[in-house]
């Protein structure tokens, strides 16, 4: 028999994600922009990405639809999904033109938008945020605590709270910044399971070239 620990991990994980859930029904939107260095470092320049040719700092991965404990993906729709038009459309802010037909396949197809208005939605939360300049002026790389970046975040925007936004790290660099927002783009606290602060001391910061 499974022991008490066992059972509850396998409840909250089956509890964290669903699939196939009721397109239209979540709680509120985790904007999620990527350090286009870190990404490029990892994965991109293996692939030959063009992305890791241009000079990109932040951009955006994804708008995720988000319950309050959990997240649905891959929701049943009769919405079309983008033309390859539209989703090369949304290069300038995601780097490349493949991830906009991913991030409605995952996520999109969950919000009960169209495709076109999921992209134009993910787009104005983008472009709602101010990106701390003072990261992009980077000369060289540099280490430093994850908490720094989420405080260049509350500094160039103003009405941010700590837990409305989380930065996330992968192979002891900075990855993500991930912002909590309501279906109106109003940015909002984020559920406990979004709140993943990566506690690094020492994160790889690579600048943009």
């Amino acid at each position: 028999m499974l022991g008490r620990a066992a059972l509850a991990l396998i409840l909250s994980a089956t509890l964290a994600r669903a699939e196939g859930e009721p397109a239209g029904r979540f709680d509120y939107y985790v904007l999620s922009m990527s350090w286009s260095p870190t990404w490029c470092a990892l994965e991109g320049e293996a692939r030959g990405a063009a992305q890791c040719d241009r000079p990109l700092g932040w951009v955006l991965h994804g708008l995720w639809p988000q319950y309050e404990a959990g997240w649905p993906s891959y929701c049943p729709t009769d919405a079309a999904p983008p033309t390859p038009r539209q989703s090369a459309a949304m290069e300038d802010v995601m780097g490349s033109t493949g991830l906009a037909a991913y991030q409605w396949r995952k996520h999109g197809t969950c919000s009960g938008l169209s495709a076109s208005d999921y992209l134009d939605t993910a787009r104005r939360a983008f472009e709602s945020v101010h990106r701390p300049e003072v990261l992009r002026r980077l000369k060289d790389a540099v280490t430093l605590p994850a908490e720094v970046v989420e405080e260049a975040f509350l500094e160039a925007n103003p009405g941010w709270e700590a837990d409305m936004v989380t930065i996330t790290c992968r192979s002891g660099r900075i990855q993500e910044a991930r912002l909590c927002l309501t279906k109106s783009l109003e940015p909002v606290p984020c559920g406990a399971d979004v709140v993943r602060d990566c506690t690094a001391r020492d994160a790889l910061l690579a600048p943009v070239r």
